[in-house]
């Protein structure tokens, strides 16, 4: 398998698996859409880590089996493409992409569907398509603009250069730096401890601000009323307001 899907401690980490830089071909790409499947699906995964190892998260796209393909191939196959990363970004639980070395093309488009993004101080990101006469194909015209902005985003993408960590922090590319052996560390720790939290609530977060992004904000601001006072309905919150008023803030136990 080109990628696989381990859980502990709530946690599920999707372990990109094709050595030696992690390319992503059509058959890694369907499994990342099946095992974002998985882990939304699965009970015992409240959290997820996307990780390719210690030395590179992904370089990209795999270059020779797409310059085999034509214009109508990529007419067939780019839904697809799309869908498998939109697979990940729709995951209903907090995701963590745990960055080291090069996270290119694919693979900086792959780190843009987490929610939060830990970075090795050795990490480079980029969408150097248009050096290939291209264009971002799965998604990074779209989120990266969201995440960082249009003027920036069209610098990354006009230009096809590589930010290095201190400058992609800076931009809001990624939201933390540390060193790389701490990486998968530090990610697995923050997906930890949101894993404990209230799945439900969780959920309604993220599908309010991801939602609330695509559309006027009266419509976002109905979203996050339907959300909020269904919530209202659950056990964990009923746990969350007992335990405030009964021990003070952040003591809960969320089933």
């Amino acid at each position: 398998m080109t990628a696989h899907l381990e859980v502990a401690e709530g946690v599920g980490t999707i372990r990109l698996d094709r050595p030696p830089m992690n390319a992503l071909d059509i058959a890694t790409q369907d499994r990342l859409k099946e095992l974002a499947s998985e882990a939304t699906r699965r009970d015992d995964v409240r959290a997820v880590v996307i990780y390719g190892g210690e030395k590179v998260f992904a370089a990209g796209a795999d270059i020779k089996e797409m310059q085999a393909m034509d214009h109508a191939a990529m007419i067939a196959r780019s839904g697809a493409l799309q869908e498998s990363f939109t697979a990940v970004a729709r995951i209903p639980k907090p995701v963590v992409a745990a960055v080291n070395g090069y996270a290119l093309g694919g693979g900086c488009e792959l780190a843009l569907c987490a929610d939060f993004r830990i970075a090795a101080d050795n990490v480079k990101l980029g969408q150097p398509e248009i050096l290939l006469g291209l264009i971002p194909g799965a998604g990074g015209t779209q989120r990266l603009a969201r995440l960082v902005g249009p003027s920036k985003a069209k610098d990354l993408i006009f230009t096809g250069r590589q930010v290095k960590a201190e400058e992609a922090l800076a931009i809001g590319l990624v939201d933390r730096v540390v060193p790389a052996a701490e990486v998968y560390e530090q990610a697995h720790a923050w997906a930890a401890r949101l894993a404990q939290g209230p799945a439900i609530a969780l959920r309604a977060a993220k599908e309010s601000i991801d939602a609330g992004l695509e559309t006027d904000i009266d419509t976002g601001l109905a979203i996050e009323r339907t959300w909020f006072a269904g919530l209202f309905a659950t056990e964990d919150r009923q746990r969350g307001m007992r335990s405030f008023v009964e021990e003070g803030p952040g003591k809960a136990k969320f089933v």
